[in-house]
């Protein structure tokens, strides 16, 4: 079979692998997303600090980080399929499993094999998506963070509104395992309608992305992005109950910003795809961050509401357009998912201590007024990197299409 005609699908199968994508993206950011508007609950009952309030978010992105460069290996021993229906399954009973929580270790847990299911399914998920759609892969990147960034504002809005129904902060942590559950119901069914760019065999000769300034360059600008959207997922509704916000309405601000960020994640990459070059689009977004932050340092009290609009246009864009612009480096889907996987791994052990640190900050300084601050710096640094990603000054474009080249025989 040819590579043309493993892609001739029936548009019904096309719109079915879509919907699929589009429900596991979902449940990505509920574990985490959902932690912040019920903080006050929780440190209630749990006496958590900012530090230690601050793991919950930084274990479980931690994790992806490292858990993610063993995606890959996985698959070769278990087979796409069987391993993103068993991370599904792992991450909706993580996410189950807090309804029973009675400490903070146990919480602590939940959060750690949380971060092990998303990170092995977002290792594979680039590369699932260029295999079945490789001419349209900014837009259909753009459906998946745009889903991803969705279920964080299903999350963030929802969670205080189950609280309050059950007065019970758990269940307000523990529901959304549902989503999981028909995650993994529609995937079962769907998943033979989808096309594996088998990593089984050697389609591609390895290359050491250790060794490539533009795979840590890619992965420092992934870093930064995810670490701001890590922060402000953490910490927006705490930093907004300190300014006489009710958990609802802080929640409601963190929706705000999420929903904006669900936009944008959609707009962009559709934006983005009329041109090769990506750059215009990106530092667009990187100035958008730098006065979103710069406005929650210096002027909160002028407008929260407007700061977490220019913030959530900014990461919401970001977040896509930096995995776009990394998968531009290979048309082999195994290749461009290897890359991504890299990217996003070394990515996220950056962002994961962001949450950390800005916890600390508070609880020095009884402020996160310096955290945003430092964040204004990292997106001056986001801008200054998104100028490099010149389309023609690509990962030795010629020295992989030369790899790739024996795969295609």
């Amino acid at each position: 079979m040819s590579k043309q005609q493993s892609f001739d699908k029936p548009q019904s199968a096309g719109f079915i692998i879509l919907l699929t994508i589009i429900l596991i993206g979902l449940n990505l950011r509920p574990s985490l997303a959902s932690i912040g508007p019920l903080l006050g609950s929780i440190q209630a009952d749990i006496q958590l600090s900012f530090s230690a309030a601050s793991l919950l978010t930084t274990l479980p992105v931690l994790t992806m980080g490292l858990a993610i460069f063993s995606g890959f290996s996985l698959a070769k021993r278990l087979g796409e399929a069987r391993l993103l229906t068993y991370s599904i399954i792992l991450l909706s009973a993580a996410t189950a499993a807090r309804y029973w929580v009675d400490s903070t270790l146990i919480l602590t847990i939940t959060a750690f094999l949380a971060g092990v299911g998303i990170a092995l399914i977002q290792a594979l998920m680039p590369a699932l998506i260029k295999a079945n759609f490789p001419t349209k892969v900014p837009v259909l990147m753009g459906f998946y963070i745009t889903a991803i960034m969705g279920g964080a504002a299903i999350a963030a809005a929802g969670s205080p509104y189950v609280e309050n129904i059950s007065t019970n902060w758990r269940l307000g942590l523990a529901c959304w395992s549902l989503l999981g559950i028909v995650a993994l119901v529609l995937w079962k069914i769907n998943h033979k309608h989808f096309h594996f760019h088998s990593v089984r065999g050697k389609q591609t000769a390895p290359i050491n992305y250790w060794t490539k300034h533009r795979a840590w360059t890619l992965a420092l600008f992934f870093g930064l992005g995810t670490a701001a959207y890590t922060c402000v997922l953490a910490w927006l509704s705490p930093y907004a109950i300190e300014f006489g916000y009710s958990q609802k309405d802080a929640g409601w601000l963190l929706s705000f910003l999420t929903t904006l960020e669900v936009v944008s994640g959609l707009i962009c990459p559709i934006i983005a795809a009329r041109r090769k070059d990506r750059r215009p689009v990106i530092m667009t977004l990187c100035v958008m961050m730098v006065i979103g932050f710069a406005g929650l340092a210096y002027a909160p009290e002028q407008g929260l509401w407007l700061w977490s609009g220019f913030l959530g246009l900014a990461i919401g864009g970001i977040f896509p357009m930096s995995l776009i612009v990394t998968m531009d480096h290979h048309s082999n889907p195994v290749s461009a998912g290897k890359l991504a996987a890299f990217v996003q791994g070394i990515g996220y052990i950056i962002a994961a201590f962001s949450p950390w640190i800005a916890g600390m900050i508070r609880d020095v300084m009884t402020s996160f007024a310096n955290a945003w601050l430092l964040l204004t710096v990292c997106s001056v640094l986001s801008l200054m990197l998104a100028m490099l990603f010149h389309p023609h000054r690509h990962l030795e474009p010629e020295e992989s299409e030369a790899r790739l080249a024996p795969s295609a025989a």
